[in-house]
């Protein structure tokens, strides 16, 4: 049972409501436009959320803390509200009758005091008749259009914030320095690669070009944003580019480079052409080829490696997925991301996952984001993921990239870092297995 309430305008009740999140009880469409199948779902379970959905685009509802049944009788309650969405932000309208806040009906739906009620008389319409117990203009609430398309009702259940982090993080700058110590100073065990290339991958503002930035922010000391980064329906990133991070200012390059690629976009013919995305993997792609989505790549292309080196190939994949994103995720795109993961293990090249804008996705994440192994919300959409795109758990790694800010934070930075280690550990994972295969045809011979 999918909801109708998008992931966004659920973050934006939950933040009303402080440290919850929303459990789909009812759906219309699916259980009944009638009162009978709405109090058969929802009676005795609290606290709620009504919503409300027309034709002419509104979403409106109310909330109480206090559990439906079909007495007939009004039910106090000094929290209920009504509201409704204007475009991702909430308005709400709390009640001004609290004795008169909610009224329980048995064939109605949710029935806000005598101001607004959802699924009036078994019928999928609205009633509406501000003024009452609620406060509200009536064309700002649904437009007048009075016809529903869905009604549905979430019961709030409380955050599951863990008592103890499930991964175990040390917060300190001294753990920071520790970090880029150790990435300064990585050395690959094959001599003839000097910086491992990890390939980033995924849809179009999930995040590479911003994870690149975030990372050449830690070692330059200041938010940078080398790469062109930003939101849109299509990619920025229009060329395939290889990224070297410097320690400092004028410091050398660091022993990773950061490939970065076309969006993957859900339609046939738009973003990353999966046949160029073999040519990246096998080191044949020049920096600053110009993508063209339909057209892959031959051979006569301008500045084509036809004999790539060891030190070419791409020798880890990092996919960047939105964790605000995770459960609308359209089909179309899971396919690209399968088909992409299938290639990918054929070739050999471990992969791992960017879980980016955690902090978009869980308030509490937002409020500190060393939360975010503390937040049972964040672990699930981690397990989401990981089921959606055939990986462990133990592969996807949660980041917040810069965006906004100005200035660094320490507990981002250590995130970030942790990200590149784990890189590097896939990378040391890939020269191992190109290892045993050379000693295994050595042995053959």
């Amino acid at each position: 049972m999918n909801s109708k309430l998008t992931q966004s305008q659920q973050r934006t009740i939950c933040a009303q409501l402080r440290r919850v999140k929303l459990k789909l009880l009812y759906k219309a469409s699916i259980h009944g436009f009638t009162g009978a199948a709405f109090h058969q779902r929802c009676d005795n379970r609290s606290p709620t959320v009504s919503v409300g959905y027309n034709n002419s685009g509104f979403v409106f509802g109310g909330y109480t803390k206090q559990p439906f049944s079909q007495s007939g009788q009004y039910v106090n309650d000094d929290q209920a509200f009504l509201f409704t969405f204007n475009g991702e932000n909430l308005i709400k309208y709390p009640v001004t009758n609290p004795a008169y806040a909610v009224r329980m009906i048995a064939n109605s739906g949710p029935y806000f005091g005598e101001d607004l009620v959802l699924v009036n008389g078994s019928q999928a319409v609205t009633y509406s008749n501000p003024g009452n117990y609620y406060n509200f203009p009536a064309a700002q609430m649904h437009g007048n259009d009075l016809n529903l398309t869905e009604c549905e009702v979430y019961e709030v259940e409380e955050s599951t914030e863990l008592e103890r982090p499930w991964r175990t993080v040390t917060w300190e700058s001294k753990k920071r320095t520790e970090l880029i110590e150790y990435i300064k100073s990585y050395k690959p065990t094959v001599s003839s690669v000097t910086q491992p290339r990890v390939l980033l991958i995924g849809p179009v503002g999930a995040g590479k070009s911003s994870f690149f930035n975030s990372v050449n922010s830690v070692f330059r000391g200041h938010v940078t944003s080398q790469a062109i980064s930003g939101s849109s329906s299509t990619s920025l990133t229009t060329q395939f580019r290889s990224y070297s991070v410097k320690a400092g200012r004028e410091g050398k390059p660091l022993p990773i480079i950061l490939c970065d690629t076309m969006g993957l976009e859900e339609t046939k013919g738009a973003g990353l052409d999966i046949d160029d995305l073999s040519s990246i993997l096998k080191g044949h792609l020049p920096d600053r080829y110009q993508f063209n989505p339909s057209a892959p790549l031959h051979p006569e292309a301008h500045g084509y490696r036809t004999s790539p080196g060891l030190k070419d190939k791409i020798h880890c994949v990092a996919y960047v997925i939105d964790a605000s994103k995770v459960s609308i995720m359209p089909t179309g795109l899971e396919e690209k991301l399968d088909a992409i993961r299938r290639k990918v293990n054929l070739i050999g090249i471990p992969q791992l996952v960017l879980l980016t804008k955690v902090d978009e996705a869980c308030p509490q994440v937002k409020e500190d984001v060393r939360n975010v192994y503390r937040s049972g919300y964040i672990k699930d959409v981690m397990q989401e993921i990981g089921s959606r795109l055939g990986v462990p758990l133990s592969c996807i790694i949660p980041v917040k990239n810069y965006s906004e800010e100005l200035e660094l934070d320490m507990n981002c930075d250590i995130l970030l870092l942790s990200a590149v280690i784990q890189m590097f550990r896939f990378v040391d994972n890939y020269f191992d297995e190109l290892s045993d295969r050379m000693s295994n045809i050595q042995t053959k011979d």
